[in-house]
Order: structure tokens, then sequence, then C-alpha cells
């Protein structure tokens, strides 16, 4: 078993004991099977449970897994419209059990791996689409300055940026040569929209199967895993939720492709775009597959950032992980089909 898939329990609770008032330890630790990125473990305790999140250990790509930017952006929303998990410490010392690592606390609910919900009823399943499309909106409503984030992502243009970071990671851990992948890069960059002047906070992995629901109503009570977020263009975080539906549906693409929503009760593409319009009062979207084929890009060289991990032995769920490695080549093909 790797060391990102366990947990030196008792340095966990020597730290909690010192920093977290009304901890009562021993600590008790299971890993949470999703999640390729930061190894995430539930921590039983005396005074009740708590979610801990690492970067994993070993050799990384430079700026990923930044979990003191999920920390902060987390703490900042706290008490928002958006929401999220109360913060609780943030440990920056490697020597306590080998990486960075934040606490928060354990929020209870529903999560859906699928946008499908299996065992909802079809009024559930529009009401909790629709919550998902409310919390996106008000997330990009956020006044940045209020909350203390205005220097959380840099100025200039989001995409440029984003195509030539997420480029730079996929070269870094490129295991094959992928010609969809080379020729969505190049279009990327040649046919890029000129930047509209839009800077919000963005998510930047905005899906269902990132969000925690109430148990007993179709409400978001908490959104998960902010290691992509930054200030940017919102209009990638929408994409998100789309390339996501465009997947296959099943355990693998966790997707709506082929679904007829109708009868579940879910939204077309173009109904949650046009809701999502509507909260924020903007008129319709130009250029939209451009954003889809950006989101397509950045989750292929994600993916194939997961694989590499898994090759280098450091991965949070190696089996996983190579399978999921399997997907670079579909993502840099639907990113070419998305663009206009």
């Amino acid at each position: 078993m790797t060391e990102a898939q366990t947990l030196d329990t008792a340095a966990v609770s020597a730290c909690l004991r010192d920093d977290l008032p009304g901890f009562d330890g021993p600590v008790e630790a299971h890993k949470f099977e999703g999640g390729q990125s930061n190894p995430t473990f539930l921590l039983k305790t005396g005074a009740g449970n708590y979610v801990l999140r690492r970067k994993p250990p070993g050799q990384l790509l430079k700026s990923a897994h930044a979990v003191d930017r999920e920390f902060r952006v987390q703490r900042a929303l706290f008490g928002s419209d958006v929401p999220v998990a109360r913060m609780h410490i943030l440990c920056q010392d490697p020597s306590v059990i080998g990486s960075d690592f934040y606490v928060m606390e354990h929020v209870a609910g529903r999560n859906f791996s699928e946008p499908s919900m299996h065992g909802a009823s079809v009024r559930e399943r529009g009401a909790v689409i629709d919550d998902m499309n409310r919390v996106l909106a008000a997330l990009h409503d956020v006044d940045i300055d209020a909350v203390g984030l205005s220097d959380y992502g840099p100025p200039g243009h989001y995409l440029e940026r984003q195509v030539a970071r997420w480029s730079k990671q996929y070269r870094a851990s490129q295991t094959q040569d992928l010609p969809a992948m080379t020729t969505l890069m190049r279009r990327l960059v040649d046919e890029m929209p000129a930047d509209d002047g839009q800077r919000t906070l963005v998510h930047g992995d905005y899906r269902i199967d990132n969000m925690i629901f109430d148990a007993d109503a179709p409400r978001c009570v908490a959104v998960l895993d902010w290691e992509l977020s930054t200030i940017g263009h919102p209009f990638a975080d929408l994409a998100s939720v789309i390339m996501q539906w465009q997947l296959p549906p099943g355990n693998q693409g966790r997707g709506l492709m082929g679904v007829d929503r109708a009868p579940l009760g879910l939204a077309t593409d173009a109904e949650f775009i046009a809701a999502y319009c509507a909260r924020r009062g903007l008129p319709p979207i130009d250029n939209f597959g451009y954003y889809l084929g950006f989101c397509f890009f950045r989750m292929a060289a994600i993916i194939q950032g997961v694989l590499r991990r898994a090759l280098d032995g450091n991965a949070s769920n190696p089996a996983k992980a190579r399978q999921l490695g399997t997907l670079v080549p579909v993502f840099a093909e639907n990113g070419l089909q998305a663009l206009p």
C-alpha cells in the first residue's frame, strides 16, 4: 500500500490535540475511494468526525495539489451563498505526515456519483439540478474583493493562461504521442476568443459528484474539491458541467450521453445554460463550443497527470488511475469535436 493511501494517525492526533479546540482523540482514519488528486480521509474521533485532505507524497508537478489554496478559498466562502465545509486547521509542516494537509468539518448528506441520480424521483432530480445551477450562479456572483480573494488569481486573459499552463503540465507528464491532443492544443491557441473582461471566482471542476446535498431535501450543503479554483472566466465552469453530461453514463464516464433526460426530469444542456444566464442576467453565450473544448482539453491534461503519478507510484488510487489514463485520447477527441 502506497503512502498516498495511508495516514499516520498518531501524528495527526498529536497535531489536532495541539491546534483543534475540542478535539478528543484518538483518530481512526478511512480513505475516501473517490478523487485522484489530493488523498482525502474521513477522521473518526471521540468529538465527532472530520475530513483531512493532503498533498500526495513524492515528486509533484509544480503548482499542483495546492491544499493551502483549497483551505483559503473555502474559509473565505464559509457563510456565503456558496455552501462549503467549515475549515479547521491548515498544516504546512511536511514533517508531521510527510506533506501539507488541512482538516475541515465533515458535512453529512448525499453525494450523487452520476448526474442521472439513480434512485431519485423525477421531481427531485429536476430540483437537484436546479440547485446546482443556483449555486454555480452564486459562485460567479461572489464579490471577490469583499471576501478577500481579489489576489486569488493573476490578472490577464484566463483562457490564455490556462491553455498555456495545462499544455505545459500535459507535456511534463506525457507518456505517449497523441496527435488529437497536439491538434487540440494548437487550435485552442489559434481560435481563442478575445478577453471579454469577465473575471470571477471559478471552481475549476464543477460537477455533481463534487457536491454534497441535504439528506432530506434537494439542496446543496457543500461544494467540494477546490484544488483548481482561481480567478477566471465563469463560462469555463459552466462548460465543465456540460462536459460531464456529454460523457457516457456508468462508473467511468459518469455522464448522460445517450440518456433520454426528459422522463428522468433532467435539464437539457441548453436549458441549464439558459437558466444560468437568466440567474446572472446575461445574454445568450456566443462561442460556447470553445469553452467546452477547453474543458475537455484540461481534463485530458489532468488525467494524464493522474496516469503519470500511477506510473511513478504515488497515485491516490493506482488501479483507477491507470484505468482513467486510457481516457486521455477520448477527451482529446471530444475536445476537437466540441470546438465550433
